[in-house]
């Protein structure tokens, strides 16, 4: 009985509620691979900005994915984005980024692009990925599905930390507008919005120090490894 198979670990919720912070801590404890779907979107969205796609334009949005390739890469220990074989971690996290993020990934041909190269990635399982739709339609067999959720006002500030920190410099309450906003679009979008898996665990995180977070998800995390080893 192999009581240490690989599993797929999903975590979904909403804008700066620390789902890639709780998701790499996770992949870095168990060795699994990290899958930043947000990053995949950001880069989609960085690839329209900087060669002036109008993602309006259907047919320009389908031929523009046909030369987008994205990949992650680990350097110094970190996750990187890597957009045709640029490094753009830096590049995405941008405003510029994320006030167009939310109606590039709300496309229905965005998302089944970077669905498709999701999939592909987690083959293999032993991975573990955040984003909105990732326990709904990414990998909705993913034997562990957290949702996570933080009040505004914490997700605000903690995304403002989080720009301060990379240099980039911007007003509280424009990024306190910019998530409100792309709550609103990514839950109400068509095509996959953001909501709640029926089998996921809720994490409120508004209190929680990030140690007692990423203690709350491993211990579910190793109780499913657990229950997939005893499967087989």
């Amino acid at each position: 009985m192999d009581k240490t198979k690989p599993i797929i670990i999903a975590i979904d919720g909403y804008s700066s509620c620390g789902k890639s912070t709780l998701a790499k801590s996770m992949a870095k404890t168990l060795h699994y691979v990290y899958l930043d779907s947000g990053a995949m979107y950001r880069a989609v969205t960085l690839y329209f900005i900087n060669n002036g796609i109008d993602y309006n334009d259907p047919e320009a949005v389908t031929e523009a994915l046909g030369y987008i390739n994205i990949h992650f890469e680990r350097i110094d220990g970190q996750n990187h984005t890597f957009l045709n074989n640029t490094d753009v971690e830096h590049n995405i996290r941008e405003m510029r980024v994320s006030e167009h993020v939310s109606p590039v990934a709300a496309i229905s041909a965005v998302r089944r692009a970077m669905v498709r190269q999701q999939q592909a990635m987690g083959r293999k399982r032993g991975l573990v990925a955040d984003g909105r739709d990732i326990g709904t339609v990414v990998f909705p067999d993913a034997e562990l599905k957290i949702f996570l959720t933080a009040d505004p006002d914490v997700r605000t500030s903690r995304r403002h930390l989080e720009l301060a920190a990379k240099g980039i410099d911007a007003e509280w309450d424009d990024i306190r507008k910019n998530l409100l906003e792309r709550d609103r679009i990514d839950s109400t979008r068509a095509d996959s919005p953001l909501r709640q898996a029926e089998d996921a665990v809720v994490i409120d995180n508004t209190l929680l120090s990030e140690d007692e977070q990423l203690q709350k998800a491993m211990e579910l995390a190793y109780e499913r490894i657990k229950e997939a080893g005893k499967a087989d």
